[in-house]
């Protein structure tokens, strides 16, 4: 196969881009570990609440990404929703490094691919399948993308003190939530990926890149791993992620 005949595998190690991260925001006096969540419930509960106070805000053509920053224990960590799908979170994940953060982790949902490994357990991610687009702009051509074992050491000694049922694995990231067919679906089952979702591998790549370190946590939010869909609208759904936060927020300041 000839690599040259498609865009994506095109990759170009240069380190400097025409548009870089410095160009277009500037430091500011801003937490330095932060926690990137997608539960957009969980961040108003915190901002209706008084937990957490405006500290930044980054700004697309989609409107402005408000980034709080909450007390905990005498010290302060900025929260930050990404966005979603791996082009926003990266572009919103540069913009944040070049303001001043440099520790994150980032806690989400996404579909459970093997119910029997995973089921209700929280997944703290080593490695994530890159079947989406963004990773290639960042890293040369692989299969996947991984995290520093240092930094899943870390999560999961903070997940064993909270005694947090848990495993340790692997992330199929892709680009098309209506594109999970059962056949892809069984494909990446049968390589070891444990959950479907859209940000990790992108993220991933940006943090390798720029040289911070990130680690990832996430819970089944919905089951794509039997014959229908189930979408596992609990009643337990808001506290479970609730706990994930508060857990993310923690496994953040041991970085």
């Amino acid at each position: 196969m000839n690599t040259g005949s498609f865009p994506i595998l095109e990759f170009d190690s240069s380190r400097e881009a025409l548009i870089e991260p410095a160009r277009v925001v500037k430091p500011q006096p801003v937490p330095q570990r932060c926690v990137l969540t997608f539960f957009q419930d969980v961040i108003k509960a915190l901002v209706d609440s008084g937990a957490a106070r405006p500290a930044a805000s980054l700004h697309t053509e989609v409107g402005e990404h408000p980034m709080y920053r909450v007390p905990v224990d005498g010290d302060e960590v900025a929260l930050f929703h990404p966005g979603l799908g791996g082009p926003m979170v990266a572009a919103l994940f540069e913009e944040l490094v070049a303001v001043g953060c440099r520790t994150f982790v980032a806690c989400g949902g996404g579909g459970i691919l093997d119910s029997q490994e995973l089921g209700n357990r929280v997944l703290v991610v080593d490695s994530a399948l890159r079947d989406e687009g963004t990773s290639y702009h960042y890293l040369a051509p692989d299969r996947e993308v991984r995290v520093e074992p240092a930094v899943t050491d870390a999560l999961s000694r903070v997940l064993n003190t909270r005694n947090v049922p848990h495993v340790v694995g692997k992330a199929w990231t892709t680009d098309a939530i209506f594109r999970e067919t059962r056949a892809r679906v069984d494909r990446r089952r049968a390589e070891g990926c444990l959950i479907v979702e859209m940000e990790a591998a992108s993220l991933l790549s940006v943090a390798a890149f720029r040289g911070v370190p990130l680690g990832v946590l996430l819970y089944g939010g919905d089951d794509v791993s039997g014959a229908v869909w189930d979408p596992r609208h609990g009643s337990d759904r808001a506290s479970v992620r609730e706990k994930l936060f508060w857990l993310s927020v923690e496994a953040c300041q041991t970085l």
